[in-house]
């Protein structure tokens, strides 16, 4: 008895310590960010003044605003967009709804695109979008995080359709339902945790590019969260930390929020997709 209660101290100590490791630099963005600039000279683990002014001189004079509003409109409509195309070709793929006598490569080839290194498509996708003229807009961002995206979300929910009992989907279709009602109305909110687990590592994907934005994205005006974060970082505000510190933990809000809300879904997602009957 005393042995399983020492057992699980250490564990709970080890857990504790793994917690305190993971937050700390998070807390650290924290305190550089609430204390004026002269406070920063002399490192101190906790705040000995409380301000504002980083967050008001982000969004007052560095423009800070339109970088978030870019990535939220990269980040949301490539990861709908993803998610909708992903999902059927996921589904087509784990029923064999289609006839084709290339599909038993089509796995290996979407896996193949996922492989490649970002930068292997960068030459392509510049070529393409400079003759369309879409390198001034946000078009070529939100294509190339559907192009990360897809692969993945089509990978990672594979396993999900291919868990489900298709009996599930023979009763439905014997009790009159199509194959649209089958997909949206049974299908998906069986696999509704794996969904959410792989839109969170899809949004992460989009929400922090950085090689893509570099390239394709041509005027301040375009920045994304990535490039701002960069452009704050550069000789002119090296020594601005508490600025730099305060951009770096709104960027971090999005995920956090969503994180927050999707646990439950993302516990069971993360731990259940690639299990092997």
């Amino acid at each position: 008895m005393r042995g399983h209660v020492i057992k699980n101290s250490l564990k709970l100590l080890f857990g504790a310590l793994l917690l305190i490791i993971s937050l700390f630099p998070v807390y650290w963005l924290f305190v550089m960010a609430v204390q004026p600039s002269e406070n920063l000279k002399t490192p101190c683990l906790y705040p000995a003044a409380f301000t504002a002014d980083n967050f008001i001189s982000l969004f007052a004079e560095s423009g800070f605003l339109q970088p978030l509003k870019n990535s939220v409109i990269i980040t949301l409509i490539s990861l709908l967009f993803s998610l909708t195309f992903g999902l059927a070709a996921a589904y087509i793929l784990a029923r064999r709804r289609f006839s084709n006598r290339w599909k038993s490569g089509l796995s290996f080839y979407i896996l193949i695109i996922r492989i490649l290194p970002p930068v292997a498509f960068t030459i392509p996708l510049y070529t393409m979008f400079n003759r369309t003229g879409t390198l001034k807009t946000l078009f070529p961002m939100i294509m190339a995080c559907i192009l990360i995206n897809l692969p993945m979300i089509i990978w990672f929910i594979l396993g999900f359709f291919r868990q489900l009992p298709e009996e599930v989907e023979e009763s439905a279709m014997i009790d009159g339902a199509t194959e649209w009602q089958l997909y949206c109305r049974i299908v998906l909110p069986l696999v509704l945790p794996g969904i959410a687990a792989v839109a969170m590592l899809s949004f992460m994907s989009a929400w922090n590019e950085y090689t893509y934005s570099i390239i394709f994205v041509q005027s301040p005006q375009k920045y994304t969260i990535p490039l701002a974060l960069a452009a704050l970082n550069s000789e002119d505000n090296l020594t601005n930390f508490g600025l730099v510190s305060a951009a770096g933990l709104i960027s971090m809000l999005p995920a956090a929020l969503f994180v927050i809300f999707a646990q439950n879904y993302l516990i069971a997602g993360l731990s259940s997709g690639a299990v092997k009957d």
